[in-house]
């Protein structure tokens, strides 16, 4: 079936002349497909006609299977039903200069990085533009009804990051498609400036990703201060040493003019003493750069645990004694399992033991 969540408003007035339809249907599908409606909800198209679409057509390939909020800080963890009957995760974050929700791209990831609940089931398949955005469209529909009327300014998502489970640019093609969608006006429009996207280091795509012209925030998982320590947290680094991958980093800070967020899981025991923080500030000098710093949420199945905040303050007093510009990234939705990939592995376990 036609999936129309991924089309321009372009590309749903030609389908909807290739269905005989008049070109206003097209607004009045667009303008209800992107504020969370079903053929069903459409009321102003004959239920006729409605039937014969509902045949042809989806609009809503994404729908909220679970949501768990968090006491703490008003984190809204979602568990996301696709039409195949996989299932995504995706956080929505709550800011007072507006919410950001964090969404996946692919089900599951074939990457392997060893601190990740993410990868261990593999890459199931790649999710699409329509789905990616039906993310955001299912939050904002949340987001609606949490508030009790119409969607407005304070209503939506603002942001957006691409950290969920996958690797946004293992689905290059399906990735900048989506990202294109964003800048539809009459769909579900967000600055591609308020966009970041988490990459564990793919080089080669990296660059090409440079060319786009989309101006978003590159994080790049980085996880290690040298490639003897990354390579055992992350099988990418036996394909692109770090030298490879901070050299694509720059070529994007030319090309865009953006610096770059280095995503730095604390690990206990691997990446977190103070020589390993004197280590990264060198490979950094000089970098229009900023590290995060991530306590590691514990994986069980790989037996690595997180580090102490007495750890994390050490560790960040090195790097800015190197003038290296870096943070403790804020935790959010801790009671709601935030992390990646752990409500969705729960989710699969519960099913095979039913």
């Amino acid at each position: 079936m036609t999936e129309l969540t991924g089309m321009t408003l372009a590309e749903v007035k030609a389908w909807c002349g290739e269905q005989g339809l008049p070109g206003f249907r097209a607004g009045q599908i667009f303008g209800w497909m992107h504020r969370g409606a079903d053929w069903e909800e459409m009321t102003n198209l004959p239920k006729a006609l409605r039937e014969k679409l509902s045949a042809e057509a989806v609009v809503q390939p994404v729908r909220i299977l679970q949501q768990r909020r968090s006491a703490i800080d008003d984190t809204v963890k979602f568990l996301f039903g696709l039409r195949d009957g996989n299932c995504v995760e995706g956080v929505l974050m709550r800011y007072h200069h507006g919410d950001t929700l964090c969404i996946s791209t692919q089900v599951g990831c074939r990457m392997g990085c060893a601190f990740c609940a993410s990868t261990l089931e593999g890459c199931v398949r790649n999710l699409t533009a329509g789905e990616m955005l039906g993310e955001i469209i299912a939050a904002n529909r949340y987001l609606s009804q949490e508030e009790g009327g119409d969607p407005d300014e304070k209503k939506r998502v603002h942001n957006v990051v691409l950290m969920g489970s996958g690797e946004p640019l293992d689905n290059y093609d399906e990735v900048v498609r989506f990202l294109r969608l964003l800048r539809e006006e009459e769909g579900t429009p967000i600055s591609l400036r308020g966009v970041s996207l988490s990459t564990c280091g793919l080089v080669p795509r990296m660059r090409r990703f440079a060319e786009e012209g989309l101006p978003v925030t590159l994080c790049v998982s980085l996880h290690a201060p040298n490639d003897r320590i990354r390579r055992q947290l992350m099988p990418i680094a036996n394909t692109y040493p770090m030298e490879d991958v901070l050299d694509a980093c720059r070529y994007y800070i030319g090309k865009t003019g953006r610096r770059v967020i280095f995503e730095y899981a604390m690990t206990e025991g691997f990446n977190s003493s103070e020589r390993d923080a004197e280590e990264l500030a060198h490979v950094l000098r000089g970098m229009q750069c900023h590290v995060n710093l991530i306590p590691l949420n514990s994986v069980p199945e790989r037996g690595l645990q997180g580090v102490s905040e007495e750890t994390v303050r050490r560790f960040l007093r090195v790097l800015e004694a190197r003038h290296i510009s870096a943070t403790r990234r804020r935790e959010m939705g801790d009671d709601i399992e935030g992390a990646c990939g752990q409500l969705r592995r729960r989710t699969i376990q519960q099913q095979m033991d039913t």
